[in-house]
């Protein structure tokens, strides 16, 4: 009977699910992660959609670091000064973070592959449009605002489609998801100073708009896990479509739905984890915005110092790959915050590198210090965030930490710039996201240690059931049959336990 009446509730359950994902369009929406957790191919496809997320992440998240290539046209174009330019990054950078609580409602909206591909249109849109700018605030809007918003609208529906495509394989599909941008940080500097030299910034922005349409044919592979929905039109008692008073409700109801306050009021581990990167992504990123004004300042030919950017993406392409296998070993379940925050310590320290000399050899070494170090915290950001929460939970999580993030990057590189605009000296930048950095990971160690231990006292106070030792112990059976009138209950001596 209890079986029956389980498989019926199933059955409801599944069907309301069918309905939910008739509202959200042709897709079923990802959020909804029980029903595709028991689904994972764990391969198959999702090395498709594997590759594609690489990709996205390349032309998204390492796309603000080449801005340094055109750092200083963009001064001299618009006379502006360090603090004013390097908003441009800045804005990206924040935006591309910010708009997490709106993708996360695109997404159960529309599905990942529409909102990769809008988000892929819109970037392309938007740098191409940048060609055109006669202004920096224009750059603002154009670079900053709109293209952020399109590598938001890619980036964050490609890492959260892993989730579902792979469980088993997840760390090590993270960490084959995060040599995208190590592949962007290796082929986009290159390819940005190679299009400067030969149209100058304008030019070379038109051309980067185009590149960044190729985010659309990732979006296109992405197929939704389980079977298609045809799209439900729902109609009013009168015949009447749906009002948009009624559509404004519903979108503002998933908005509040998907900003993840729950969580991070209930689980102390995503709060201190929340906390903890969004300090260190104040510091994180600046020094990928300023070493190629830091090294040309000093004389060096700018191919030269483009060139130290493609080192780092060489290094995190040879290097995500091993540790994503490496840290998917058994040993490293549950310890993998401590991995993550002894890297990020390692990480600050090595910006100190920079203050020796502004020459070659020595900033070779940087990069190859901070390319180890940006390899670990890249392989293991999102597996901690996917340890730390539940799957169905994840995108909401991300769009939180995302919204939050983008407050320290809008105003680290700005703060960075009014810096060297006050001393005159780069390598104060680097030394100022040394402290930052390196403050966020004791932070993140001490506390998940002290969260840890404390879990483990209250595992070791709680009094534990006693074990049953009379053999005279009994127990009832109960036995009803159909046709049974009332309940017979038999006695029977437990000879072992």
């Amino acid at each position: 009977m209890a079986t029956k009446q389980q498989q019926q509730q199933s059955s409801e359950s599944c069907d309301r699910d069918g309905e939910d994902g008739d509202k959200g369009g042709a897709e079923t929406p990802l959020t909804q992660a029980q029903p595709l957790a028991n689904s994972a191919p764990d391969g198959g496809w999702g090395w498709v959609v594997l590759v594609a997320s690489i990709v996205v992440l390349a032309l998204t998240l390492a796309f603000p670091s080449c801005m340094s290539i055109f750092y200083t046209d963009l001064q001299k174009q618009f006379n502006a000064s360090n603090s004013v330019t390097s908003w441009v990054p800045s804005i990206m950078t924040a935006v591309l973070h910010a708009g997490g609580p709106l993708c996360s409602v695109l997404v159960e909206r529309f599905g990942c592959r529409a909102t990769v591909i809008m988000g892929g249109v819109l970037s392309g849109l938007g740098m191409a449009a940048s060609a055109f700018t006669n202004s920096i605030v224009e750059l603002y809007i154009t670079a900053g605002v709109i293209t952020g918003l399109g590598f938001c609208f890619s980036f964050q529906p490609a890492v959260t489609i892993l989730g579902h495509y792979f469980v088993r394989r997840r760390v090590f599909a993270n960490a084959m998801s995060s040599t995208g941008t190590a592949l962007g940080l290796s082929t986009l500097p290159t390819l940005s100073n190679y299009l400067h030299t030969e149209f100058g910034w304008r030019g070379s922005f038109l051309v980067l708009g185009g590149v960044l349409l190729n985010c659309c044919v990732c979006g296109a592979v992405m197929r939704p896990l389980g079977p298609r929905k045809p799209r439900a039109h729902k109609q009013m008692s009168n015949g009447s479509a749906v009002t948009s008073k009624e559509g404004t409700n519903c979108l503002a109801s998933c908005f509040h739905r998907h900003m993840a306050f729950d969580q991070f009021c209930n689980n102390q581990r995503y709060r201190v984890f929340s906390l903890g990167v969004t300090w260190m992504m104040l510091g994180f990123v600046v020094p990928l915005i300023f070493l190629i004004p830091y090294a040309t300042d000093n004389g060096m030919d700018q191919s030269k110092a483009a060139l130290l950017l493609n080192v780092l993406g060489f290094v995190n392409i040879i290097v995500r790959p091993a540790f994503g296998l490496l840290f998917n070993l058994a040993w490293f379940k549950g310890r993998h915050i401590y991995v993550l925050s002894i890297a990020l310590l390692l990480n600050g320290l090595s910006n100190n590198i920079c203050c020796i000399a502004p020459t070659f050899p020595v900033l070779l070494i940087y990069m190859l210090c901070y390319g180890l170090t940006m390899s670990v915290v890249g392989t293991l950001l999102f597996t901690v965030l996917m340890d730390i929460v539940d799957m169905n939970r994840f995108l909401s999580a991300l769009g939180l930490l995302a919204i939050m993030e983008s407050v320290t990057l809008l105003i680290g590189p700005p703060l960075a710039g009014s810096l060297v605009d006050r001393t005159g000296e780069y390598t104060y930048v680097f030394l100022a996201s040394s402290i930052t950095v390196v403050s966020s990971a004791l932070f993140l160690l001490v506390s998940f240690y002290w969260l840890d231990r404390r879990d483990t006292a209250k595992k070791e106070s709680s009094p534990a059931p006693a074990p049953i030792h009379s053999p005279d112990c009994q127990y009832i059976k109960v036995s009803a049959g159909g046709t049974d009138k009332h309940t017979a209950i038999q006695t029977e001596r437990v000879t072992s336990v």
